[in-house]
């Protein structure tokens, strides 16, 4: 019998792009640093077959081994554990009519689609904050367009992308539901749009804290935890959540973070990685942030894989502020046009935009690091109340 136990969940973390063997037909694929799969591969009548086991890191390689296990225990019995899961799964469909169990499968089905396999609940919040509370309890074949028009009507003006993402959610889950063998109106959820009528709504912008206000917010986090240590590196590095959420050890080095090309977004026509300076300040974050690392990421979630995508905006809403963590972003962006003469490329490559077109872009072989250290080092400066200017109290007097 091959070795077995032969990764650690260490050294699983910092590898790269590759196929790697723990032995016993268990292996890891990975994509790059950040993300992989599990697959078991095993050889049932002759054949060889490879079944996937689950996404990286999401699952853990303790729980990959106890997967591998289980299908190897049904392959000695001269059975095929691919089938036999998906017979299984076959079986449990067929308990499957009412909304809220339909719902679930349709979101297990799309999860490879999903950024992050949905981990960030985008996909399947609109469902659960605003329609299954309602109709999650009603058999599918049951619904019809005076349901959801009913259950949506509260919603359909004031929170208008809301409304219709969670009417596109319903209808896919509808469609779901016909593709099981279920009877359900797939006119419905577009007869209810009918009743619903057009919507009035503007669109509004992610609310920005204004840059003055900074300052005192950001000496208001103290207590070294997690989220509040991710919320200190975003607002002085300026770089959007999906990056300091999948923050690595691996990608710091000395002043510099690297962050990966497929966790850079906005960046149209880019396939490099992003690097930003790191200031004094946000260096000491990172360092501080070394004491809660799990797996090599420095803000891990709760339980298992990374912090989501909610834990920082929620630590706002839970002090009463309005705005969002997305929003620091254009606090740096304004407080570089207000206060500072940074030229309009640095300025804009500072906040990970592109600039110019690709021929453009072709012949500019600079990526304005070292003006945009000097640009990072003023801002920390300023926040952390270094540049002279008085830092005001958080909170309402």
């Amino acid at each position: 019998m091959r070795a077995r136990n032969r990764l650690s969940a260490k050294g699983a973390a910092s590898l790269g792009a590759g196929k790697f063997a723990d032995g016993g037909g268990l292996w890891l694929y990975k994509t790059n640093r950040i993300s992989g799969k599990w697959v078991f591969r095993v050889t049932v009548h002759g054949k060889r077959r490879e079944m996937g086991l689950g996404g990286f890191p999401d699952i853990s390689l303790s729980e990959a081994r106890k997967k591998a296990d289980r299908a190897r225990a049904i392959a000695q019995d001269g059975l095929d554990p691919i089938k036999e899961r998906e017979k299984a799964k076959r079986e449990a469909v067929r308990n499957l009519h009412m909304l809220s169990d339909v719902a679930i499968d349709a979101f297990e089905a799309r999860k490879a689609e999903l950024k992050g396999d949905g981990k960030a609940g985008r996909w399947f919040s609109p469902l659960e904050l605003h329609v299954l509370p309602r109709l999650g309890k009603m058999p599918v074949s049951d619904i019809d367009q005076i349901d959801i028009r009913d259950t949506l009507s509260p919603i359909w003006h004031s929170k208008a992308e809301t409304a219709k993402k969670a009417l596109n959610r319903l209808s896919l889950c509808l469609k779901h539901g016909a593709a099981l063998g279920l009877d359900v109106d797939l006119q419905a959820p577009e007869k209810a749009r009918a009743l619903l009528g057009k919507q009035r709504h503007e669109a509004k912008h992610i609310p920005a804290m204004p840059w003055a206000d900074v300052p005192a917010f950001y000496h208001s986090l103290t207590d070294g935890t997690v989220t509040q240590l991710a919320l200190r590196l975003l607002i002085l590095t300026g770089v959007r959540s999906a990056p300091i959420r999948f923050a690595h050890l691996d990608q710091f080095e000395g002043n510099v973070w690297t962050i990966p090309a497929d966790l850079v977004k906005g960046r149209k026509g880019m396939t490099t990685d992003f690097k930003v300076p790191l200031s004094q300040e946000a260096r000491a974050v990172v360092q501080a942030a070394k004491l809660h690392e799990r797996n090599g990421f420095l803000f891990p979630g709760t339980r298992k894989g990374v912090i989501s995508d909610a834990t920082m905006s929620k630590h706002m809403s839970d002090k009463g502020i309005d705005y969002r963590p997305h929003g620091f972003r254009s606090s740096f962006r304004d407080w570089t046009a207000d206060t500072t003469n940074t030229p309009f490329e640095v300025a804009e490559t500072a906040i990970g935009h592109t600039v110019g077109g690709s021929v453009e872009r072709a012949y500019r072989r600079t990526d304005y690091l070292e003006q945009r250290r000097v640009l990072h080092e003023r801002w920390a400066q300023y926040i952390t109340g270094q540049s002279g200017q008085v830092v005001r109290s958080w909170g309402k007097n």
